[in-house]
């Protein structure tokens, strides 16, 4: 069970990076939008193991991504954060059911889902551009960025999730 959970995660760290340089970095909807549908991993990572090793992963999904698209560890400093802020997210989420042993994510309401999915990604995107941007009279920018690619994000999030949960019966 161990192995295969572990190995289920190193695929979808693999996939989830091909994905986003090879299809995703190349989309621009609107002419200036690419969706960082990545962020899925951290979301998909399971609850109880260990947090180091998240944090780890976690930069190494960025430091990947950033290779690839050329982004000075604007990603890897993205996901670094919402993967730090994590728990703090869950506990807001789903209070402290998360902390329970038997508590998985598969089991908890559309609604909390939903809330958990779009922190992660609205604090991630709100990181990168800021980081990006790194002024403040540039405020009205980063939010707006922060909006459009958050909203378009969450979207095609949500279909991949779908597309790819397991059903409940």
């Amino acid at each position: 069970m161990i192995r295969n959970s572990y190995f289920i995660n190193v695929i979808r760290f693999v996939l989830l990076i091909l994905v986003q340089v090879l299809i995703f970095n190349k989309l621009n909807f609107f002419g200036y939008i690419n969706p960082m549908v990545y962020i899925l991993f951290l979301y998909w990572y399971p609850i109880k193991k260990k947090r180091p090793a998240f944090l780890l992963s976690s930069f190494l999904l960025g430091f990947m991504v950033d290779l690839f698209s050329d982004t000075l560890a604007l990603h890897a400093a993205a996901t670094v954060t919402i993967a730090y802020l994590r728990p703090t997210i869950m506990r807001f989420c789903f209070g402290v059911n998360y902390e329970f042993q038997s508590f998985k994510l598969t089991n908890t309401t559309s609604a909390q889902q939903f809330t958990f999915l779009a922190l992660l990604i609205t604090i991630h995107h709100l990181v990168f551009f800021t980081v990006e941007i790194f002024s403040f009279a540039n405020t009205l920018l980063i939010l707006k960025k922060t909006m459009f690619f958050s909203l378009a994000t969450l979207i095609l999030c949500l279909l991949l999730s779908s597309l790819f949960s397991v059903k409940k019966e």
